[in-house]
């Protein structure tokens, strides 16, 4: 299944994209919670309800709806960092012996076609395309062998970066996390439609031009492995957002630098699972609250 959130009429509720249309589970399956992460934390028997309502006839035509980011305020939203080898070589690093984990804020969520603020403190802006795990279940103490069975579905993510406040200091968190910089969708892949998330070609565009292009498969740590390893430390929770990582083809590294600016438009795409579109803008004066 395709699992969306999106707003119609006024109201942000859940549904499943078929094709042209979005099932409108509210409609379709009015039992079930009206909000992703609800959705998620109850369970298989809401995921089989769900199905069940595949061939429900309280369709909206996707053209109708505004897609919003899956899950607005995931509970934890990681992110590994040198999870590609090109990207380690082009940023003259070392290869890790562990997966490097930093944190991006919950409230730098976006959807996929919301815009990217170039923020008023810094131009240095960049572009990651990664693949996301979405988590389905508690997790703890779980193993590599296992973990499929604790992940919900897969997301597309552009872990957008503010390059120099994310070396003010040793933690990327500040440079991770600024508002807008995001954006995940469109929609969740559950793993009954993508049972292999390590054969998906990924491909970054900035205005139509290729910046980025590699497989999953290229993961140094795969998704399993994430995992195992994040579990060994801590609980996940359902709708927790993991980003594994981005191959090579950044913006900063190039020469010159093809840093973000406003009028640009990122495109990030994920064979298996879709397409999120941002356009990029100037950081609005009306953001100070």
């Amino acid at each position: 299944m395709k699992l969306v959130t999106f707003t119609h009429a006024r109201t942000t509720r859940i549904g499943i994209a078929i094709g042209d249309d979005v099932v409108d589970l509210a409609a379709a399956a009015p039992d079930l919670p009206r909000d992703m992460l609800a959705f998620l934390e109850a369970g298989n028997d809401a995921m089989a309800a769900a199905h069940a309502s595949i061939g429900s006839e309280h369709r909206i035509p996707v053209a109708d709806v505004q897609l919003e980011a899956p899950i607005a305020r995931p509970p934890k939203f990681l992110a590994v960092g040198l999870n590609y080898a090109d990207h380690v070589a082009e940023a003259g690093l070392e290869t890790p012996e562990n997966p490097m984990i930093f944190n991006k804020q919950s409230t730098c969520v976006t959807g996929p076609t919301d815009p990217i603020h170039v923020p008023k403190v810094s131009h240095v802006l960049d572009y990651e395309g990664e693949l996301g795990i979405v988590i389905g279940r508690h997790a703890r103490h779980v193993s590599r062998d296992d973990a499929a069975d604790y992940i919900a579905g897969y997301v597309v993510v552009n872990d957008a970066t503010v390059r120099d406040w994310q070396f003010r200091t040793p933690t990327w968190t500040l440079g991770k996390s600024f508002d807008t910089h995001g954006p995940i969708g469109p929609w969740i892949v559950t793993t009954d439609e993508l049972t292999d998330p390590h054969q998906s070609a990924l491909r970054t565009y900035v205005n139509d031009e290729l910046r980025q292009e590699s497989n999953t498969k290229h993961l140094i740590f795969n998704c399993f492995e994430l995992v195992e390893y994040l579990t060994k430390a801590f609980t996940l929770e359902p709708g927790d957002i993991i980003a594994t990582g981005t191959p090579s083809g950044i913006g900063v590294v190039m020469k010159p630098p093809q840093l973000l600016k406003e009028g640009d438009v990122v495109r990030i795409e994920i064979e298996g699972i879709g397409q999120i579109e941002n356009p990029v803008i100037n950081e609005p004066d009306n953001t100070a609250r």
